[in-house]
């Protein structure tokens, strides 16, 4: 969830990384709310994880929500889809997710979940079976919505959007998707709504952190990996809610048949807003800044000189910002100009308030305990 990316993997001739095990969660269960993006690999290493969960691009209008009323073929809702395949170049992974077409010249509406952290987005239309290089147009991590432009598209077939005001526990719905990440003919999941206005706090396994979404339709369709920003559907075909998160077994890594939408009213709103131009404490519009470190919470209280909180970095790449300021892995990052960093996720949400060429003031300590301060000028970065 995070413009802030690890190290390249290590030459061939290096002693390959131990298997990937998740970071530790305060929260001992076996059961909890993992992010539905696709399997990503780790391309080098050979290492599969479940990675659950930029400029500005021209505007077609506001999103108009259509009535509900009638009924839409599975073979429409098929064709209103694309598969997303992300690469994340700085960590070495790649990763797949599912878009809604919200109009014929290629605006696509996702997760953010899906395209962060990524260097280059690949999207597919199942209708046309073309493949269109993506940019992002804005994105909201509070709701965890992005949009997307894919560059040369015409003529898609565009997703009915329904109205998710309307939806009533027990409802049947569908959540339709890339399941596995695998692409082709998009999976059907069947179920039925359970609870409207859920919040739940969803992890994304590969890098241990974790994000408060508010207002889910809750359903008790098998939402899977891959689906993540793929269609739910009322009885009438129509769009009510995005797949965004399942139920996970952070034992076996296996979703328990429970998933969660965000209701379509509230990502029409955003995408309103990006297409706008409109910015705001949630909504970011244009290229996005880098920093270049990957960061975790500190190892234990009182690290580094006393800092309880912070973002302690684990990772530092090669010619970025920060490794030209001269930080390195044990830092703890503890502010970005006037404003503490508390967590590695604050950290990432004040940079993220910034665009590339933005210069701020970035205090750290070393692992000796010696503060530093130095103006860094951010870069351009992936998606956040």
């Amino acid at each position: 969830m995070s413009d802030i990316q690890q190290q390249p993997p290590q030459p061939p001739q290096q002693p390959p990384p131990p298997p990937y095990q998740p970071r530790p969660r305060r929260r001992r269960r076996r059961t909890a709310v993992g992010l539905a993006l696709a399997v990503a690999v780790a391309v080098a290493a050979g290492i599969v994880v479940d990675h659950a969960f930029l400029h500005s691009g021209t505007s077609s209008g506001p999103v108009a929500v259509q009535s509900s009323t009638g009924t839409a073929s599975p073979e429409r809702v098929n064709a209103g889809l694309v598969d997303i395949e992300v690469v994340l170049g700085y960590r070495g992974l790649q990763a797949a997710g599912t878009g809604i077409v919200l109009s014929p010249d290629g605006e696509v509406l996702t997760n953010n979940h899906v395209i962060t952290g990524a260097t280059r987005i690949t999207a597919t239309d199942v209708g046309n079976g073309r493949s269109y290089t993506a940019t992002v147009s804005g994105y909201d991590r509070s709701h965890d919505l992005a949009l997307l432009r894919l560059r040369g598209a015409s003529g898609l077939t565009t997703e009915q959007l329904g109205d998710s005001g309307t939806l009533a526990v027990g409802d049947a719905v569908r959540a339709v998707g890339n399941a596995g990440g695998t692409g082709g003919t998009p999976t059907v999941a069947n179920g039925s709504v359970i609870a409207l206005g859920q919040s739940i706090v969803a992890g994304d396994s590969s890098s241990g952190d974790s994000e408060q979404l508010n207002g889910l339709i809750e359903v008790n369709a098998n939402v899977q990996p891959g689906d993540s920003g793929g269609p739910l559907v009322n009885a009438s075909g129509a769009v009510v809610g995005m797949d965004t998160a399942a139920a996970v077994d952070y034992q076996s890594q296996i979703t328990g048949g429970q998933g969660y939408a965000i209701p379509i009213d509230q990502a029409v709103l955003v995408t309103s807003q990006i297409e706008a131009g409109k910015t705001s404490a949630t909504v970011h519009l244009g290229s996005t800044a880098f920093l270049g470190v990957d960061v975790s919470p500190p190892a234990a209280p009182g690290f580094a000189g006393g800092a309880a909180n912070g973002a302690e970095v684990v990772g530092v790449v090669a010619g970025s910002p920060a490794a030209q300021a001269g930080l390195a892995d044990g830092d703890v990052i503890t502010a970005v100009d006037t404003q503490t960093v508390t967590t590695a996720d604050s950290l990432t949400g004040l940079i993220s308030a910034h665009h590339p060429g933005d210069r701020v003031q970035l205090h750290w300590t070393d692992t000796a305990g010696q503060q530093h301060t130095a103006a860094v000028p951010l870069a351009n970065g992936p998606a956040a």
